[in-house]
């Protein structure tokens, strides 16, 4: 089984090697190929996501049994390319059209608000005890969306040092049990599930 993962570069450093981690230990004997397809900065829109999955679906070396990708619902463009979470997926599914293999997904408003669950942990590395965001990790935006909260403590904390996601945020799940965030967050739990799924195994309930 090969698994096609469209992914922003740095996510994909952070965050594929704790994603593999916790899948093989639930995906005994059914451990897919998880193959990132990095892109720097955002993922391909429109009619060239739709030929990106083509290509992969259809490779002729080695084909993918399915696609996922995953983009932020914040990605800094203006006006804002997506307006809520459903609507991204809406518009990926459109993007590329009635193929089942595909599997649109997304983190709410960024990658970030999946290490939001691991606040003490953050406040460790930052040096500095401010207090976590209140509330569901994946509704935390108000304009201030998760990545400058985590950002913002790393500038005013002890650590010195500015948040960089590929080092940081590995850090801070090389220490913790990703269960936590995805009992937390419905989209990470639901990209979880699509991959479990597609390989045959017991979905989270």
């Amino acid at each position: 089984m090969r698994i096609a993962l469209l992914v922003e570069g740095k996510t994909e450093t952070a965050f594929l090697p704790h994603l593999r981690g916790y899948l093989q230990a639930r995906l005994a004997g059914k451990m897919p190929k998880l193959d990132p397809v990095p892109y720097d900065g955002r993922i391909p829109t429109g009619a060239k996501l739709r030929r990106i999955v083509e290509q992969l679906l259809n490779d002729a070396r080695e084909p993918a049994d399915h696609v996922i990708a995953l983009t932020d619902v914040y990605t800094g463009t203006q006006p804002p390319e997506f307006k809520t979470a459903a609507d991204a997926k809406r518009k990926m599914r459109e993007w590329v059209g009635a193929e089942d293999r595909f599997h649109p997904h997304v983190a709410v408003h960024d990658f970030e608000a999946w290490l939001l669950p691991y606040w003490p942990v953050i406040q460790k590395l930052a040096g500095h005890n401010r207090a976590a965001p209140s509330g569901n990790p994946e509704a935390v935006n108000h304009n201030n969306p998760p990545a400058y909260r985590i950002r913002e403590i790393f500038r005013i904390g002890e650590c010195r040092d500015d948040y960089v996601k590929p080092r940081d945020a590995h850090r801070i799940l090389t220490a913790v049990d990703l269960s936590v965030a995805i009992s937390q967050c419905p989209e990470l739990k639901a990209l979880v599930n699509t991959t479990i799924r597609a390989c045959g195994g017991a979905e989270i309930s």
